[in-house]
């Protein structure tokens, strides 16, 4: 499965009163593992960028200047996210920005070029959401989560669309459990693997006191993160 993980950062709050994305960030991940394939760009958005917006993302209108306007980029980043699932946090805003930029592109194509919207060639999964799922009655903000999940984000000062899709990726493969991936370091393993049979296999069961530390370590986990992956299979 090809799954992108995907931020913006945008001139201010609301697409409907005129406002841009300034960012994108991306990343690619297959099957649990980031494949390490990535696509970002700032973009000059041709409006003043809300000093409120600024404030929480650093992003200047000089800095923007030289960078290209979103219709250079539209094909590119299109075609890097349409077939996938995207992974968003709070979807719908994200979402919205992008399909205002689609469809201000659209004006000037053919309707055999016309791009996006996003639904139309990708499955959305919302973090947000999910996390309210999770974890109801509870503030579920991006900061607030790598906290819960014991996610480093010292580093992330100010907001960025990439920095995001990155600390997005861990609270994602923390949210949804479980091991990553399985790392196989050769055939010969596999081949160990296969060779076990049911029958063959001596079953130990635990004592009275591994039961009961068991028992501690989980309420200890679930005590300190508020969720164990325990739960969810017992």
């Amino acid at each position: 499965m090809r799954q992108v993980i995907l931020d913006t950062e945008t001139t201010g709050l609301n697409y409907t009163s005129g406002h841009r994305l300034i960012e994108i960030g991306c990343i690619e991940m297959r099957n649990r593992k980031l494949t390490g394939k990535i696509y970002h760009k700032y973009i000059n958005p041709e409006i003043i960028i809300d000093p409120k917006a600024i404030a929480i993302h650093g992003i200047t209108n000089e800095f923007l200047i030289d960078k290209p306007i979103f219709s250079n980029i539209a094909d590119s980043f299109w075609n890097f996210i349409k077939g996938s699932e995207i992974i968003m946090h709070n979807a719908e805003f994200d979402i919205g920005f992008i399909d205002y930029e689609f469809s201000i592109c659209n004006r000037n194509r053919s309707k055999q070029n016309q791009i996006g919207p996003v639904r139309s060639k990708c499955t959305i999964i919302d973090t947000l959401k999910l996390a309210i799922k999770n974890h109801p009655a509870q503030r579920n903000s991006i900061d607030r989560l790598c906290k819960r999940y014991n996610i480093d984000n010292r580093h992330r000062n100010l907001h960025g669309a990439l920095l995001d899709a990155e600390i997005l990726a861990e609270i994602y493969l923390a949210m949804t459990g479980g091991q990553v991936i399985l790392n196989l370091k050769n055939i010969e393993n596999k081949k160990k693997l296969k060779s076990l049979k049911k029958g063959n296999l001596k079953i130990i069961y635990p004592v009275n006191k591994e039961l009961l530390e068991h028992r501690e370590n989980i309420n200890g986990l679930r005590n300190k993160t508020g969720f164990c992956l325990w739960d969810r299979i017992t």
